[in-house]
């Protein structure tokens, strides 16, 4: 296979990137998974490295003709461009294209022409796109452009909630129960750790599932995020909707990141239930593929792959290629 030219997908997220290399032809040459990076923490050039130490590990034998990094971080325009530079410097790979890792999921998760796509991880975000080339994308910063969402921002409004609960100001809650028992502190003393950076504040986002849980049991507090969180999503998936021109036309809506994926629970099931009230046509679909198998479909679309090709390689994707951890 070493004459055979290849394609990279990287789907970079903050917990886990993970790699695909494959032929032109769409066969899988390696997989591999190593730890999350977010270039927003260690600047572009860290970032182009960490990549590159991922496909060292690989051991090519021929040239990257297209590598598609769909990587967190990677928020505007101006990242787009470090991003782009620093990687193109690296020889291993001929072209580099850069964009958010929403990208990914909105492709592995269908060939529809019309579908939107809301991760729903350690942060929120949305992107779209509709017939014709249209695609809606938004800055998803976080509070600063209007969002609110993902499993950092849940577990930060944990906290407050809980030590209000603690101390008699708000309603009572397992909340801080479920705070006491995940990080074996007192709430208040987790909000000093956290405070004074003994704890990183996104590790609160660790308490995701329990919240989701403590609600499904009955929890009025925890019910209440849940519904943010699912009115958040929807709000999200809606908007695109509208700004794609599909609001009132049959559209996929793929649910993915940590607390979507999978297609269960109470959070999925609430945005599904809103996302049929507000639009009817749209389909949800739970993405199960992996994300990077959409950065390594893009690649190959790139370079003029068959149809056959991206078949082959969404197939064997699909239906487990081994991943290669890092350990």
């Amino acid at each position: 296979m070493a004459d055979v030219p290849l394609v990279l997908g990287v789907d970079g997220g903050n917990s886990k990137t993970e790699l695909v290399v494959a032929t032109v032809e769409g066969e899988p040459v390696a997989y591999l998974r190593g730890p999350g990076s977010n270039s927003h923490t260690v600047g572009p050039e860290r970032t182009a490295t960490f990549l590159a130490g991922l496909v060292a590990r690989a051991e090519l034998e021929a040239p990257i003709l297209q590598g598609t990094f769909y990587l967190c971080g990677a928020d505007i325009p101006a990242d787009f461009a470090a991003l782009s530079a620093a990687l193109e410097q690296e020889p291993w790979v001929d072209r580099a294209a850069v964009d958010n890792d929403i990208f990914a999921l909105l492709r592995a998760g269908t060939d529809n022409a019309d579908a939107v796509a809301v991760v729903c991880g350690a942060g929120i975000n949305c992107a779209g796109r509709a017939s014709g080339g249209l695609v809606a994308r938004y800055p998803s910063l976080g509070w600063e452009s209007g969002d609110w969402g993902g499993s950092v921002m849940l577990g930060r409004e944990v906290l407050f909630l809980a030590a209000l609960s603690e101390d008699g100001r708000g309603e009572r809650t397992i909340l801080a129960q479920v705070l006491r028992e995940h990080f074996d502190l007192p709430v208040d003393e987790l909000g000093e750790a956290v405070r004074y950076g003994r704890i990183v504040p996104g590790r609160l986002g660790e308490v995701a599932p329990a919240v989701v849980d403590a609600a499904a049991a009955g929890d009025a507090v925890a019910r209440q995020l849940v519904d943010r969180l699912a009115e958040e999503v929807v709000l999200m998936a809606t908007r695109a909707l509208a700004d794609l021109g599909l609001a009132d036309r049959p559209a996929s809506v793929l649910f993915g990141g940590g607390m979507l994926r999978g297609g269960s629970g109470l959070l999925y099931d609430e945005a599904v239930a809103r996302l049929a009230a507000r639009a009817p046509q749209a389909a949800p679909v739970p993405v199960t593929a992996p994300p990077v198998l959409g950065a390594a479909l893009d690649a190959l679309d790139a370079v003029g792959a068959t149809p056959a090709a991206a078949a082959r390689l969404r197939a064997a994707l699909e239906n487990g290629v081994p991943v290669e951890l890092d350990t």
